[in-house]
């Protein structure tokens, strides 16, 4: 147990994020950049799965990294059809889902095709993936619209969320499904998610764009108005997909998805930037209070994660406006490699056992 390793794998556009960890602690971090170049000559996203799986393994060598202690690879899991939450063994099934992907093309579907193809290079290593985006734990009554046969979905940073409320609760020494949670995630999507004893029960369909606007995605909009932009002249199914996946939000706004820059323009005395970002703040906000009915009164706590938090503006703003529903606790950056080595220890130590994905 003390030697064993877990290599884990975050991938990105441009990027993999690969992180060797033992126990706990993390051993080696790299985040191997991949150029426009290089990757255009591949048909689709996952096309790229053996060439980055390959840099990996480049860097892995180069380092001089004991690749023969690592016992599991575990990469960001996909767009695959909705299931539990769990960790997953990379079989054929999951494969298949994330070279043809029932939601779409997404670097996210890369990490359990590069972690299977890193896997079969290593001498005693298996493949897996943990809570995908596509867990589905949500009531029956929060799927309802009110159009019949268009329901809502479970698409969210479930890893982030499931992770976090994991790290509170051990912090206050309860179990998980112990306690009563609203955990947003905020980053480049913002996902803000209604953890009823353990199970995320209702919770805004971030992939498409419901919920607050994000750093690139434009969140819910007026309907009318969206309808009407689907019909202007010369628009196209993927161009507005993409205003509402990718190009929305700040981006749409500013020119930029980097908060780092969106900062910069603050400090310099852009009202526009700094009005913008507590906007956002401001919807982050009305949805998180939002949910507070699902749990009738009993919510322990509200738990904030992902790059945003680390924007102490912009954090401040949430908590004056909802900090009377529970305690906020503020849980910076994010974190994926080590949420994934989380779930790696959970399984190596025999808390969880893999499930299996059909």
């Amino acid at each position: 147990m003390e030697n064993i390793r877990v290599l884990a794998l975050k991938p990105e556009y441009y990027v993999t994020k690969a992180a060797i960890y033992q126990g706990s602690n993390m051993l080696f971090l790299k985040s191997i950049k991949h150029s426009e170049e290089e990757l255009k000559g591949f048909a689709t996203i996952a096309d790229q799965h053996a060439y980055r799986a390959e840099k990996v393994m480049q860097e892995l060598i180069a380092a001089e990294i004991r690749i023969d202690l690592i016992r599991v690879v575990i990469g960001r899991g996909g767009l695959v059809k909705p299931i539990a939450s769990g960790v997953y063994e990379v079989n054929e099934a999951l494969k298949r889902d994330l070279i043809q992907s029932p939601l779409g093309e997404h670097s996210v579907n890369l990490g359990g095709l590069i972690a299977d193809d890193l896997a079969q290079m290593l001498p005693q290593a298996k493949a897996y993936i943990a809570d995908p985006v596509v867990v589905d734990e949500l009531e029956p009554i929060a799927r309802v619209t009110g159009l019949p046969g268009m329901e809502r979905r479970s698409v969210f940073h479930a890893l982030g969320q499931k992770a976090t409320a994991r790290i509170y609760a051990k912090s206050v020494m309860k179990e998980y499904d112990q306690l009563n949670l609203i955990v947003a995630n905020l980053g480049e999507g913002i996902s803000i998610g209604a953890h009823l004893k353990g199970r995320v029960v209702d919770v805004n369909q971030a992939f498409d764009g419901e919920g607050p606007f994000s750093l690139e995605r434009s969140g819910s909009l007026p309907l009318i108005d969206l309808v009407e932009l689907c019909f202007e002249p010369g628009s196209s199914k993927e161009q507005v997909l993409k205003l509402i996946r990718s190009e929305g939000g700040m981006m749409a706004h500013l020119g930029t998805r980097n908060l780092f820059e969106i900062e910069d323009r603050m400090d310099h005395g852009d009202e526009q930037a700094t009005f913008l970002l507590e906007a956002m703040a401001y919807q982050v906000s009305k949805y998180i209070a939002s949910l507070f009915p699902v749990f009738k009164g009993e919510l322990n706590a509200v738990l904030l994660t992902g790059m945003l938090t680390h924007n102490r503006q912009f954090t401040d703003f949430i908590i004056e406006r909802i900090g009377k529903l529970a305690p906020v606790h503020i849980f910076p950056g994010e974190c994926i490699t080590d949420w994934l080595n989380m779930n790696a220890m959970m399984l190596i130590k025999g808390e969880i056992q893999p499930s299996t994905y059909s």
